[in-house]
This record gives structure tokens, C-alpha cells and sequence, in this order.
């Protein structure tokens, strides 16, 4: 597989900025309301754009430079479009110990895309994460909303070909 990765190219999504305002006005008496807030966009419109940034910057009456900055500190929230299927391998330490660095390597080889990026063909999203809790049935992996234990490369293939 090649491991290119897509650019996702900023594409103006009509009435993308009026409902992220929307979202930004219900929540932004929320203490704290920078974090829900980016929560809720990416929940609802699958990331956190950059002219999304602006709007939400412009209803709290922070600086864009402020709302970037913790968008860009965050790896939760994503800048771009996800695949169609995100697949999340846990880096935690029992997962660690159990297989879970190779099986990330073999993540990778067989999606065609590192941590954090999506594959050339746009189906899948790989991402790291530091603990499931799902420990004592390790590696973990989430593929999709379901997540898994003792994945091994082979079940990995079988929950990425019904993914497909």
C-alpha cells in the first residue's frame, strides 16, 4: 500500500460558518466554553476547519490566534476531514506490553497511513490513543465506535475488510 495522505483542501461547506456560530452562541455561556464548544463542532461536523476557527474566535471575542492555539495543542481534535473509518490503536503501556507497538506498525502498513493521517483512498483515519481501559485485554484497538481487545494483526485485517 502507498502511504500517501491525503491533503484535505479547504472546501467552503455552505452553511458551515452559520451553523458553527449557532453552535458557539448555545454553548458559549458555558464556563470554559473554548473546549465544549470545539468539542461540539467536531461531534457534529466531523472537525474543526480553520475558517471555523474565525467564527468561533469571533462569538467568544477571543483572538483567532488564542482559538488555533488550542486546536492546534489538542491532538483530540482533528483540522481536516477523517476517513471514512477511524481506526485507533492504544499506545498505553499494558497495551505496549502486550503487542501493541507491532500491531501499530502493521496499523500502518496495511491502512497506508501514519498517526494522525488518512490513507490516499480517503477510508481510513489512524490514530493514536493512550488508554481505552480496556487493559486487561489488550492490545486494544477502536475501529469505527466499536472497540476491540486482543486484536492481533490477522483480526486486524478482518475488522478493517468489514470496515471496507
Amino acid at each position: 500500500m502507498t502511504s500517501e495522505v491525503v491533503a484535505a483542501a479547504p472546501v467552503p461547506v455552505p452553511g458551515r460558518a452559520q451553523r458553527v456560530r449557532e453552535i458557539a452562541g448555545e454553548l458559549r455561556g458555558l464556563r470554559g466554553a473554548l473546549i465544549p464548544i470545539l468539542h461540539a463542532v467536531q461531534e457534529e461536523l466531523g472537525y474543526v476547519a480553520q475558517d471555523d476557527v474565525a467564527v468561533i474566535a469571533d462569538v467568544l471575542n477571543l483572538s483567532v490566534a488564542e482559538v488555533h492555539g488550542v486546536v492546534t495543542f489538542y491532538k483530540d481534535f482533528r483540522r481536516a476531514a477523517p476517513g471514512r473509518t477511524t481506526v485507533a490503536v492504544c499506545q498505553a503501556e499494558a497495551c505496549r506490553a502486550v503487542g501493541a507497538v507491532e500491531l501499530a506498525d502493521y496499523a500502518r502498513l496495511r491502512t497506508g497511513c501514519g498517526f494522525g493521517e488518512t490513507s490516499a483512498d480517503g477510508r481510513f483515519t489512524l490514530d493514536e490513543v493512550f488508554c481505552f481501559g480496556n487493559c486487561a485485554l489488550g492490545p486494544a484497538v477502536q475501529v469505527g465506535e466499536k472497540l476491540h481487545g486482543r486484536v492481533s494483526p490477522a483480526r486486524l485485517d478482518a475488522l478493517l475488510g468489514e470496515a471496507r
